[in-house]
């Protein structure tokens, strides 16, 4: 699934008041984070990754690594902070359409 620019924004505007439900510790990614990721996928949709840390390339390499394992859908980066979505079967964000 692809989102498209007018898809993008919606979800934007969404998750501007959401705050990070997953915060990156000094283990970096692990097995269980990227399990909680995807239980948090599963029951919010749409959620914030915070990923503390200060070298700009680990950074992007973890983001990375975070949407391919979860097969979610990058929304956008602010800073340290990562928004995904993925639709659950419960379908509870409504998408608009284009």
């Amino acid at each position: 699934m692809s989102l498209t620019n007018k898809q993008k924004q919606f979800l934007k505007a969404k998750a501007h008041d959401l705050k990070p439900v997953i915060l990156l510790g000094g283990n970096g990614l692990t097995e269980g984070v990227v399990a909680e990721i995807e239980v948090a996928l599963n029951f919010h949709e749409l959620i914030k990754v915070k990923v503390p840390t200060e070298d700009r390339e680990q950074k992007v390499l973890i983001m990375d690594a975070i949407i391919r394992e979860t097969k979610a859908e990058k929304v956008q980066i602010i800073g340290k902070t990562l928004v995904l979505f993925r639709q659950s079967e419960a379908k509870k964000i409504q998408l608009p359409r284009g």
